[in-house]
């Protein structure tokens, strides 16, 4: 079994930066691609970053496209979203979810394609 604890949120201005953290733990980080989710109040989840297993390759929504940068350090299991030049509509609460071994970009952006997902954590952007 995967656990997964996100970290990070809070209150933040309009055109700020936050980094959200998602702490992996139960089975080998390195084995897993990660992901990154958001759900406004009144709307379905909705994809926003995701990250291979390794590392190599990276896919957005393009809504955070340029803004938002996903990343993983595997020696501390751990995933990040860096999120710049935050905007009121990013307000939400982000999840993070893993999903296990290899997975093409079509699996890694739908909610489907995951295994385990974490309790989620509150982003909320004031203009």
């Amino acid at each position: 079994q995967v656990q997964l604890v996100e970290s990070g949120g809070g209150l933040m201005q309009a055109g700020g930066s936050l980094r959200l953290s998602c702490a992996h733990s139960g089975r080998p980080f390195s084995n897993y691609a990660m992901g990154w989710f958001r759900q406004a109040p009144g709307k379905e989840r909705e994809f926003v970053a995701a990250i291979t297993w390794s590392g190599s390759d990276t896919y957005y929504a393009d809504s955070v496209k340029g803004r938002f940068t996903i990343s993983r350090d595997n020696a501390k299991n751990t995933a990040y979203l860096q999120m710049n030049s935050l905007r009121p509509e990013d307000t939400a609460v982000y999840y993070c979810a893993a999903r296990f071994g290899v997975a093409q970009a079509v699996e890694l952006v739908a909610t489907s394609g995951y295994d385990y997902w974490g309790q989620g954590t509150q982003v909320t952007v004031s203009s």
